[in-house]
């Protein structure tokens, strides 16, 4: 049976799984295949998931969705699975089918998911396990061997984001916003002070002790 805080982990961490596949758009494979190999890592790494030894969920799961992911450049995302999933995943197939036939496209993975009554991770999870085994190589002109195609990992990069994101909840809320008007609103440092009811001088000042402040902490 599953742990309803094994769903909730699921269901609050999807746009994990979107901000990994984003990473690797245009390598050669549809974004519904990323976001559904991602949900695969993201299922596995909340049933593995120990909350007792410390570690925030996300950096976790980040390794875990990356490698169901890489799986599809280099193997196809060939896996065991059991005979249940197997049904499951051919009747989710055959309904894909359908829809598409109907529509005159293929379904959305969000589509499948409200039309077989089940959450979209747990969709797409059924689609990737139906995914055929792809070859992802670049072929040498004697036909002899092949060399990997190399994929990025972005896995640095979606980490640090995320550390960030986890040290500015820490900061105090008038701290927060004023990193939030300047780095992710683009607004000026007059824009920013108007806003908080500061001066120009006060935001420069704070701004400054703010960015050592995050810096510190997360270089240690």
């Amino acid at each position: 049976m599953r742990s309803p805080n094994r769903d909730a982990l699921v269901e609050e961490n999807l746009g994990l799984v979107h901000a990994c596949a984003n990473r690797f758009r245009g390598k050669g494979i549809e974004y519904d295949d990323l976001f559904s190999a991602g949900c695969l890592g993201l299922v596995k790494a909340a049933d593995g998931f120990r909350p007792e030894l410390g570690y925030a969920f996300s950096t976790y799961a980040v390794p875990a969705v990356l490698g169901e992911i890489k799986r599809l450049f280099r193997d196809g995302g060939a896996v065991k699975i059991s005979r249940s999933l197997k049904t499951r995943a051919r009747q989710a197939a055959a309904l894909r089918e359908t829809l598409t036939h109907t529509l005159g496209r293929e379904p959305t993975i969000s589509e499948l998911a409200e039309r077989l009554g089940i959450p979209i991770c747990e969709a797409a999870e059924l689609v990737n396990l139906s995914q055929p085994v792809i070859s992802l190589t670049e072929l040498h002109e004697d036909a002899e061997r092949q060399t990997d195609i190399p994929v990025p990992s972005g896995e640095e990069e979606i980490q640090n984001s995320l550390a960030l994101d986890e040290v500015l909840q820490k900061l105090p809320e008038t701290d927060r916003k004023l990193i939030e008007l300047r780095y992710y609103r683009g607004l000026t440092q007059v824009r920013t002070a108007e806003a908080l009811g500061l001066t120009q001088v006060q935001v420069s000042r704070r701004e400054r002790s703010i960015l050592a402040e995050l810096r510190r902490r997360l270089t240690g």
